[in-house]
Formats: structure tokens, sequence, C-alpha cells
């Protein structure tokens, strides 16, 4: 066959089939070959190899293209994924997943920094099979990733375990060995590139095999695509993290703004509510009742003594003991502000550093802030209402001082007159009233003056400095002088701080008798001083001095209250215990010349004195026992008692 005659136009169109079906290159060669030995001719020949080559060239074009559509459908498909952003996990999971098929290699990873922990850490790792790789953690400028990041450029080795051009750690080389990886290409997670090179490393995206590769610039260029991509999407994560803890901080301000809002219009009508109570001339009693409403509780107002002045609600009286009350005020004056204590708020009322009271609310066992400041200045106005009544009582206190001294100093100029002023400050002169007088030491006056007023508030009285003492008359209730004196003489002390003395006489009616009775306290008084007795008493607690300083002299009360169980014991018995007893002390205590004077056995003696003993007590005879009997004595016998 003449070679000139074998066509060549078949091997083409086997050329172009070849290249429609993508057959692999070792095809295309065995086109030219079969040529040769069917006897293709020169020319022919060169026309087929021609092809072949031309052919090859077109498909590496195509296969080419091929692949960058594969990568732009890829990277299409991550922007798609960055756009609907909801989780960052699941869209780093994707990028390192496209990363390792478009680049054909074992695995591929990515690492991000740790502030905190100054290292970095795997943050999404596919086709990794080891727990330990999947756990590194790499310290700043260690490894592959941080030349990379130092740098932040690509970086390629062929052999991680023989490439010196970074830093080895035994941490990270057992990693990379139990991986069994040996090429890897790492590329920079860049912030503020702008396209120019440059800007802000945030993390390293790996692409690794477990044989030796030499990866394409390509391939270097779809990864370092990829690794924007995952850059954006983790300052996007973040952008709406910041922006979410932001919209959060925001509704949490508003809300709060609101509250605060809601608690300023709350404290502004409860503050019109309280000043519109104090310019209407409200009490305590109102004050309790609003704060009780605005606060939704029992309400109690307490005097500095803890005696409750008003309540207001079910329970709002109680409070175990007033020692309790002084104790938890202490405390709330010492702090400042309001305390919790027994399941109560108490808020102390203070007029600089004095305590005038307090404001105790319970069935309220949590207050926010507002309703505590609330709270506080009912305590306030609380304040201004008790200093204010304390003004009125001061102001009425002087007026009725002034006829207090009128009445003491010249009882008898116009009886009638005083009687009168009297009437018109609504105090009735003709009333039997006690007369208390009190006394303290020099630096204490001030305040007994104070005390005294505040003692007699509870009772229908007045009171006033006279003479370097506190007078105080007291409406008489059927109580004993000498009670009320010690009753007050406690009191005063505890108000005022220091020890009170008092005196009291009395009852007694109309301006004469009342400045009888008071000098007759002031006898009392000065007997007190010079027995150094404190307290309280009224002449009639003085035995026999009492019927020496006292002006109705009542000899006969004293015998009866000196000798009245000898007696009554007498008249009992038709015995002569009496007469033994004056016997007795006539006799100077001699039981010899006693029996003489009696004519009597001195055993009988005996035995009558034993009986006087167990009569009066075993302190019969004492000096000051045995002066008030013989006196009381000889006033029987002088009075024919």
């Amino acid at each position: 066959m003449n070679p000139d005659t074998v066509s060549a136009a078949p091997y083409l169109r086997r050329l172009i089939d070849l290249l429609g079906a993508d057959a692999p290159a070792e095809e295309f060669g065995a086109v030219a070959a079969e040529a040769r030995v069917n006897g293709v001719g020169a020319q022919g020949l060169s026309e087929v190899e021609g092809a072949t080559r031309t052919v090859l060239r077109v498909r590496g074009v195509l296969r080419q293209h091929r692949r960058r559509e594969a990568e732009l459908a890829a990277l299409f498909d991550t922007a798609g994924d960055l756009a609907g952003l909801r989780d960052l996990d699941a869209v780093l999971q994707s990028i390192v997943r496209r990363a390792r098929t478009l680049l054909g290699t074992d695995t591929a990873y990515l690492t991000l920094p740790d502030p905190a922990a100054r290292d970095t850490y795997m943050r999404v790792t596919d086709g990794s099979v080891s727990a330990l790789f999947q756990g590194l953690r790499l310290g700043l400028g260690d490894g592959l990733g941080g030349l990379v990041a130092q740098n932040a450029q690509p970086y390629v080795t062929p052999d991680y375990r023989t490439d010196s051009r970074f830093r080895h750690t035994r941490t990270i080389d057992a990693g990379v060995l139990d991986e069994g990886l040996v090429a890897i290409l790492g590329v920079p997670l860049l912030l503020g590139s702008g396209g120019g090179g440059g800007g802000e490393v945030i993390g390293v995206l790996f692409a690794a095999d477990r044989t030796p590769r030499a990866f394409s610039p390509d391939e270097i260029a779809l990864l370092c695509s990829l690794a924007a991509h995952a850059a954006i999407a983790i300052d996007t994560a973040a952008a709406i993290t910041n922006t979410q803890a932001a919209l959060a901080e925001l509704a949490a301000a508003n809300e709060v703004i609101q509250e605060h809002a809601a608690a300023m219009q709350r404290a502004e009508e409860a503050h019109d509510r309280l000043t519109d109570l104090v310019l209407r001339g409200g009490d305590v009693r109102d004050v309790a009742a609003a704060v009780a409403d605005l606060l939704d509780g029992a309400i109690a107002i307490h005097d500095p003594e803890g005696r409750v002045l008003t309540a207001v609600g079910p329970g709002g009286a109680a409070f175990p003991g007033r020692g309790t009350v002084a104790e938890v005020v202490a405390d709330s004056r010492t702090a400042g502000r309001t305390v919790f204590r027994d399941g109560r708020w108490t808020c102390a009322v203070l007029a600089g550093q004095e305590v005038l009271g307090s404001l105790v609310l319970h069935g309220r066992p949590d207050l926010d802030d507002a309703a505590k400041r609330l709270f506080e200045r009912a305590g306030v106005v609380t304040a201004l209402l008790l200093l204010q009544r304390r003004s009125v009582a001061e102001a009425e206190n002087r007026i009725r001082g002034e006829l207090i001294s009128d009445l003491l100093n010249a009882p008898d100029r116009d009886p009638l007159g005083l009687t009168e002023r009297g009437r018109r400050l609504g105090f009735d002169l003709d009333r039997p009233h006690l007369l208390l007088v009190a006394e303290a030491d020099t630096a204490s006056r001030q305040r007994l003056a104070g005390a005294a007023m505040r003692h007699r508030v509870a009772g229908d009285g007045i009171s006033a400095e006279h003479a370097g003492r506190v007078v105080v008359l007291l409406a008489e209730n059927g109580t004993a002088p000498g009670d009320v004196a010690r009753s007050a003489a406690r009191h005063l002390t505890r108000l005022a701080g220091a020890p009170v003395t008092v005196a009291a006489a009395g009852p007694a009616a109309g301006p004469q008798a009342l400045a009888a009775a008071h000098a007759e306290a002031i006898r009392c008084l000065r007997a007190l001083r010079v027995l150094g007795r404190e307290g309280g008493a009224c002449a009639a607690d003085l035995g026999f001095l009492g019927v020496l300083l006292g002006d109705e002299k009542d000899a006969d009360g004293f015998v009866a209250g000196v000798l009245g169980p000898l007696l009554r014991y007498d008249e009992r018995r038709g015995t002569a215990l009496v007469r033994t007893l004056e016997a007795y002390f006539g006799c100077g205590g001699s039981l010899t010349r006693a029996k003489d004077e009696l004519h009597v056995h001195v055993n009988t003696v005996v035995q009558r004195l034993d009986r006087v003993q167990a009569l009066l007590g075993e302190d019969w005879n004492s000096p000051e026992r045995a002066l008030e009997l013989q006196i009381a004595l000889r006033l029987h016998r002088l009075t024919g008692s």
C-alpha cells in the first residue's frame, strides 16, 4: 500500500472524539502511534502529531476552565453561606470542607488566636483522624501557622518534618506526626487588607496531604480566596454578635430607663401627696396612712423610747420589744439609711443627730431602691411634723410656764386671775393635780427641761423651769404620789441621759394649795438630797421625816403606818405589845428594868419582844427603825389615839 494513499482524516476525527470525551492524555498519544503503524504518510503523520499537540492544549485549557468554574461555584456558594450567616461554626466548617475538596487534599483545618490564653487553637478540621491533632494549641509564632501569621503571607512546605524555616515544637510535631501530615499549605485570614496586602491576621487556613506534594500557584490563590471568605465570616459574626449585644444592652437600658421613669413618676406623685399632706396641716397619722397606701404595707410611727405614736394597717403596732426598736433605730441612724430586720423595714426619724422617733414598715419583705427612697422621704416628712408639733408644744409650754411661775411666786396676789388664765390655756387649776419637782446636775439641766415636756405629753399637765428645777403638774389619776414620782424619775433619767431626782406632793387644787404642794415637794427634794437618795419619793415615803416636812402633819397616819401591826394585834388579843415596847425603850433597852416597870417576869418581856419582831421585822431594833418607833410611840401617847 502506498503510504501516501492512507488518509490521516480518521485519526484527526479520533482526536476530536477523545477531546470530547475528556480522555486521558496517554490515549491522545496513542492516536499518532497508531497512524504511524497503519502507514499514514509523512505529511499526514505530521498533521496528526500537530493536531495531537493542539488537542492536548485545548484539553488543558478546558480542564483549567472547568476547575475555575468549580472554584468560582465554590466561592459563590461560600458567599451565599456568608449572606445567610446564622451559625459561624457551620460556615467555617463549610469553607474548610470546600478547601479540602477543591484542592484534593487529605485534610484541611483552620486555627484562630485566643487572646486570653495568648496562643492559637484548632477551630475547625475536616478529614482529621487524630484527637491529639484536633486538640492542638499553638504558641504564638510556633510551627508553620506561626510563620504564616507572623509574615501575613502564604507558606508551603512539601515535607513539614524536614522544613527548617519555622520553629518546631515537641507538641506541634507530635500532633502532626500523629495525623501523618507531610505536605502543608497555610494561608492567612486577613482583615482590612483592601486587596493590596497587609491587614490584620485573625487566623490561618490550612490544606495538607499525608504524602509529599507541590501546591501550584492556582491552588494557593484558591485557598487564599477561601481564607478571605473565612475572615469575612468571622468578622461578620463578630459584628453580628456585637450588634446583638448592643441591642440587648439598649433593650436593657431602655427597660431601666422606663422603670426609672416610672419610679420617678411614682416618687413625684408620692412627694406631691406628702407635701400636700403637710401643707393641709396633716399629722403623723396622716403620714402613716399615706405611706401605708403608697407602699402597700402596715406602718407604725414610734417615739424615741419605742412607744407607738400611731399605727396603720393590721399588725402595724406589733414589734418585738422596745429594746429591739431602739437597737434597730440606732443601726439606721448609724448607717444613714433604712435597715431591714425581723421582717420589718425601719427608718430613723432624725433632726440632725437627734432621734425624734422611727418609721417602721412590715408586710413588705422586699423594697426596691425607689420604694426605699420613698420610705426614707416619709421619714423626713415625719421629722418635720414632729418638729412642728414640738415647736407648738414648746410655745404652749412657755406660756403655761409663765402661769406656773406666777402661780408659785405669788399665788395670793390674784388667785381668780390665775385660775382664769389656766382655763384660757385649757388647764383647770381647780382640778386636783400632783405637783412634781425634778432636779438634775447643772450639765443635764437643759436636757431635763425637754425631757419633762416629753414626759408629760402623754398626760394632762404642764411643765416649766422654776428656780433651777423643773416643775411638772399632772392631773391626779388615783396613783399614789410616791409611785408617780418614782416612775417619773426613771423615765426622766432615761430621756435626759443623766440621774434625775423627783419629789412629789399633792394632790392639790387651786393656786394656794398648789403653791403649798410645791413648797412641800421642795422640802422633800432637799431631804432626799441630804439622805443621799436617788429616784423619786413623796413626804409620806420618808417616814417621820415626812411628818416633820409635810404641811398637813398627819401624825395619826404616821402612827398607824409605824405601829399599826402592834395596835391591831393588841386590840384583837388584849395584849400589851405597845406598852411593853414603850417600857423597853424607856428603860434604855434593859430587860430587867423593863420587867420591873411592867411588873411581869423577864421571860414575859422576852416573849412579847419576840412577837414585836415577828410583826415588825427583824430590823425593828436598828437605830433608824428604833428612832422611828420611839417617835411614833410618843405621838401615840400625845394624841391619845
